[in-house]
């Protein structure tokens, strides 16, 4: 995954700056124009076990490039060296990091891809049975919340999903959970109670086995009382805005992330 992020050049005029966010490793990226006050803090997708800064720099620095604000890009700890709940407290760490900065929740976006996604859930069903203010809103990318792979799509869309198949998600859930329940709200986010969720943003192809996940996850957050906003995109497959320097499509989707962004976070 990161001979595939590295492949792709950096947006013109962004820096990178390394940090330790809660003693958690991370990165800024900011472009030039951009309003340092608002963030959006990402965890990257891999199932758990794979994915990095170097593998979604080029995203994440476009993400926050076209909606003018800074990022903080998570490398939370992975799976199998380090099972669930590593991850969720890493990506915990990093959101209270923004917080003793001075970012306030209502200048954050909470962005997630895949596994990432699920976490990004995860996350914030934490923060608020803690009590903890939370970000303005959050846009998910072909999210896994739900790692027993149970939905209708696993199956249907096996003969068109190129990348991501049922056996290989059970054997990244199995490396993950290290003996902990499918159906923890915490793992698998589309157990929880999501009300009080702040909107949400859910991209994902149609052309994958994790489609169910997404329509399953926005009915649930929908009956819960959270705002949804629920694309899905023909003939896309699994985290198609990682391809953006080639896919007319992801780039399309790339702007809608931060029309989103831009109307859920404090105008600059």
């Amino acid at each position: 995954m990161d001979a595939f992020g590295t492949r792709y050049e950096m947006p013109a005029g962004v820096t990178v700056e390394p940090v330790s966010a809660n003693g958690v490793p991370a990165e800024w990226t900011e472009a030039e124009g951009a309003d340092p006050s608002r963030v959006l803090l990402f965890l990257h997708g891999g199932g758990y076990i794979s994915g990095s800064l170097r593998s979604h720099r080029h995203l994440v620095a476009e993400a926050g490039r076209i909606a003018r604000m800074r990022t903080l890009a998570l490398d939370y700890r992975l799976a199998p060296e380090h099972p669930f709940s590593a991850a969720l407290d890493d990506a915990l760490a990093g959101y209270r990091f923004l917080l003793s900065q001075g970012i306030m929740p209502h200048d954050i976006a909470l962005g997630g891809e895949s596994a990432g996604g699920g976490l990004a859930l995860a996350a914030m069903v934490s923060l608020r049975e803690r009590g903890v203010p939370l970000p303005a809103c959050a846009w998910l990318s072909s999210p896994w919340a739900d790692l027993s792979q149970s939905g209708a799509t696993m199956q249907t869309k096996a003969p068109v999903d190129p990348l991501i198949q049922k056996p290989y998600l059970d054997e990244l859930a199995a490396a993950y959970l290290h003996g902990a329940e499918a159906d923890n709200p915490l793992a698998s986010p589309l157990e929880a109670d999501l009300g009080g969720l702040p909107p949400l943003l859910i991209q994902v192809g149609s052309d994958e086995t994790l489609l169910d996940d997404s329509v399953r996850l926005a009915g649930v957050a929908g009956a819960a009382g959270v705002r949804i906003t629920l694309e899905i995109w023909p003939d896309m497959i699994h985290a198609f805005t990682l391809f953006y320097p080639q896919v007319a499509k992801a780039r399309e989707a790339l702007q809608r992330v931060a029309a989103f962004i831009e109307a859920g976070t404090r105008a600059t």
